[in-house]
């Protein structure tokens, strides 16, 4: 279940948070609940093995045509 939290912190914290939520593609409550999970974690001892933009990319191109040989063509082509 979803609760609403009200926080009070300082204007340019929040411009600087919303920006950062803004740049990676988040609202500030996913980044907000993002953090506190971390914490939550780090009480517990529990640490993730992948960082959380890794796993957000894991799957990305799965059904996509794109192979270890197009990954190789691009390499060369760049890397002539």
């Amino acid at each position: 279940m979803q609760t609403k939290l009200t926080l009070r912190l300082d204007e340019t914290l929040i411009k600087k948070a919303k920006k950062h939520a803004r740049d990676n593609g988040k609202s500030l409550s996913q980044v907000v609940s993002e953090y506190f999970s971390l914490l939550d974690q780090e009480k517990s001892g529990v640490k993730e093995d992948i960082p959380p933009l890794t796993k957000r990319l894991i799957g990305i191109l799965d059904g996509s045509k794109v192979d270890e040989k197009d990954y190789i063509k691009y390499l060369e082509e760049k890397y002539p």
